[in-house]
């Protein structure tokens, strides 16, 4: 289904790039060029699609939590956190390029098809949502080292010395010096990295019972845990006999 969900996106923004030990990537014959606008349109589609997920799952376990009149044990503002996020990832993207009526077009049936496939999915099984949108991140992170690659071998000219826009420096607080566009997609790409670890680990979880452990209270703060912070992140989430 990842998969899948992958070959349409490539398919809708032109993405490609060789396979892991393809010797093809330095056959002329073979054009794997990405430049600095294709890779554009797809951060723009891949966000307007990114933050959904995170949307869905914390109206539906807000309403959840208004019928039972119960607390819902942390689980919605972390997941309202990452649909903000993800938004904030458009937005900076959007200050750098405006897309044009065919890719909004795409956009509206993307998020049409996606929105109410995942609103129903979650309805019958969140552990499995949260599991494939690990997935859904895990690509993501990919497709950002792939465009960080591409800037450090000089593929990307236009973008070696582009600052990012202000939205960016003041939403990450960007430390003088690493406002590049090289920095701005490292900063995207840890959050995209958190993402994953979040929705693995929440897809290990009772998804009824379980508090959220990414904001919970630890006997020993000082020993590995899930937190919001990159200090202790695991790529496959955290097992629940290790957070709860």
């Amino acid at each position: 289904m990842v998969r899948m969900l992958r070959w349409g996106t490539d398919l809708a923004t032109g993405y490609k790039h060789p396979k892991a030990g393809d010797k093809g990537m330095t056959d002329p014959k073979k054009d794997f060029t990405m430049n600095e606008r294709k890779w554009m349109i797809r951060f723009v589609f891949l966000e307007t699609v990114a933050g959904v997920p995170g949307m869905v799952g914390g109206m539906l376990r807000h309403l959840r939590s208004l019928r039972r009149m119960r607390r819902d044990n942390g689980w919605i503002e972390t997941l309202l956190e990452e649909a903000y996020n993800e938004r904030m990832h458009l937005l900076t993207f959007l200050k750098m390029a405006e897309p044009g009526w065919f890719m909004k077009i795409m956009v509206l049936g993307a998020q049409g098809v996606f929105f109410n496939g995942f609103f129903l999915s979650y309805l019958i099984s969140p552990r499995t949502c949260h599991r494939f949108v690990g997935y859904l991140e895990e690509e993501a992170v990919m497709t950002y080292s792939h465009a960080i690659k591409d800037i450090e071998d000089g593929k990307l000219p236009l973008w070696k010395n582009l600052e990012a826009p202000e939205i960016a420096i003041r939403y990450w607080n960007m430390p003088e010096g690493y406002r590049t566009m090289k920095d701005l997609l490292l900063y995207i790409r840890a959050d995209e990295a958190k993402h994953r670890e979040v929705n693995h680990t929440l897809g290990n979880l009772d998804q009824k019972a379980d508090p959220n452990p990414f904001v919970s209270e630890y006997v020993d703060p000082n020993a590995p845990h899930p937190g919001k912070g990159i200090e202790h992140i695991k790529p496959t989430g955290w097992e629940r006999k290790d957070c709860v």
